[in-house]
């Protein structure tokens, strides 16, 4: 990840107990049902924490108007992006902490509540990093050599290190989600491939654009050799950052066509990969280095989307990109928190009003936050972020797991908001109330998510299909109302 001065981000500093959740999920196991016709379930996160993902008593529509109050329009006939799903990212760290810190009974416990669904909060997008990042225990890439050598057949290539703790819990997290959608980026090519001959720093040499690409197919058809199919890689992790002291490349936008035109694209092409090539994988503050790079008619052919961070800039940065290019998918797929903010409700309503809200309204197909797991002490990590925090915190003494911040804020979507759904359109931004809608396509369900920006309780009406619901939300809190 890049930290950048200035840029408000995320704290994952929640300290909930796990015998809370286990009382919470449990209330809410019983008491949950299947949406009857006008009736709508509803669950709670409040920023005190005295609500998190609670069920709370059912709210009825009815055929009166909205009234003087605040209302959010759902528009079920106005659909928009077809939605691939929520996650985080499986870094080294994360997937090392669930497979050597965690008992066989809690490393399934786990990944059945971050994976399955009622009452788990059903993750349905995770990202990998392909060789190390700094969140690795060293730094490595798929193919090293001793210094002064190179590889350019790649006959050294090999996804060992990914045998031990990534592919088993992956092919697990499949097995509890059969769609849950695989995407992977790289933070550096091999140091052979590069100006520097490092890891560190540097951008690609000129003659090595062959090999980085037949790095990508082999990674590819490694891992479907495994059972994990790829969906989507980017070209390069944040391609505009070249960090001190771990793996990280600079790739500039006619660097990343001329890869993509005249390397990477013809070579999926010929070899019959459908792995989706996405360009930029950086921050919102940069939108021209996307449209220059789409702006090359080779390269653009072969590019399917853009994906995004947030460590700068405004999520509206996607739709500019998107209006230039309403062909290309958009992904948002990486932003963390860490103690630089250290409360919960700040960052709840943060993570809900600009990824959950802000980058699905700017056209995201998929959400994505940083580690989805790290310990007590922000790692293990081998260089970068010293006080980064994720989804969830595992004691490496005993296995207990912490729930943060995030998780409880995506968990408002990705347990109701299923692969293969649809954003629909809903007014947001009414006196404070944001939301965004979506309707599931498996059972024609709505969920829309609605977060209370004000400093005060607020009433607000939803309205579809020329009936009405109202609702008091707390201040600072964030709600999911289903129905179908």
């Amino acid at each position: 990840m890049m930290r950048l001065k200035g840029i408000a981000m995320l704290s994952l500093g929640a300290d909930i107990s796990c015998s809370t959740i286990g009382a919470t999920r449990s209330d809410q196991a019983s008491t949950r049902s299947s949406p009857a016709a006008h009736t709508v379930e509803v669950y709670v996160t409040t920023g005190d924490r005295a609500k998190l993902l609670r069920r709370e008593v059912d709210v009825h529509f009815d055929d009166t108007e909205a009234g003087p109050v605040a209302t959010i329009e759902v528009t079920q006939g106005l659909v928009y992006q077809e939605i691939v799903g929520f996650g985080a990212a499986l870094t080294d760290a994360s997937a090392w902490l669930i497979q050597n810190k965690l008992t066989p009974p809690q490393r399934e416990a786990l990944l059945q509540e971050l994976f399955g669904r009622d009452p788990g909060v059903g993750f349905s997008f995770v990202r990998l990093d392909m060789g190390a990042s700094d969140f690795s225990l060293q730094h490595y890439s798929y193919d090293d050599m001793p210094v002064g050598e190179t590889d350019p057949t790649l006959a050294n290539f090999s996804i060992a290190p990914d045998r031990a703790e990534t592919i088993p819990i992956l092919r697990r997290a499949l097995a509890i989600n059969p769609r849950l959608t695989v995407m992977a980026s790289p933070w550096s090519a091999p140091g052979w491939m590069k100006t520097t001959g490092s890891l560190i720093k540097g951008t690609l040499r000129s003659d090595a654009y062959e090999s980085f690409a037949e790095y990508f197919r082999k990674f590819i058809e490694a891992y479907a050799a495994e059972g994990v199919p790829i969906y989507a890689i980017t070209v390069q992790n944040e391609p505009h950052f070249e960090p001190e002291n771990y793996p990280g490349m600079r790739l500039e936008p006619a660097a990343r066509a001329k890869f993509v035109g005249e390397h990477l694209g013809p070579l999926f092409a010929r070899t019959g990969i459908r792995t989706r090539i996405l360009d930029w994988d950086h921050n919102w503050d940069e939108p021209n280095s996307p449209l220059q790079m789409l702006a090359d008619t080779t390269a653009r052919r072969y590019v399917s989307g853009v994906a995004w961070h947030c460590y700068g800039g405004d999520v509206s940065a996607q739709s500019v990109v998107r209006d230039a290019y309403p062909d290309k998918d958009v992904f948002f797929t990486e932003c963390s928190g860490g103690d630089w903010a250290p409360r919960f409700g700040d960052n709840l309503v943060w993570t809900a009003r600009n990824l959950i809200i802000g980058a699905t309204r700017n056209w995201a197909r998929g959400v994505l936050m940083w580690n989805l797991a790290l310990d007590g002490r922000h790692g293990p990590h081998t260089g970068g972020c010293g006080d980064c925090r994720s989804v969830v915190t595992i004691d490496a003494s005993d296995g207990t797991v912490v729930r943060n911040d995030e998780y409880y804020a995506f968990a408002h979507a990705s347990r109701f908001v299923r692969p293969g759904a649809h954003r629909i359109a809903s007014s947001s931004g009414v006196e404070g109330i944001e939301s965004v809608a979506f309707r599931n396509a498996d059972d024609g369900s709505t969920a829309v998510i609605v977060v209370n920006t004000n400093p005060q309780e607020k009433v607000f009406a939803v309205r579809a299909a020329a009936r009405t619901f109202r609702y008091a939300l707390p201040a600072g809190a964030v709600a999911t109302f289903l129905w179908k």
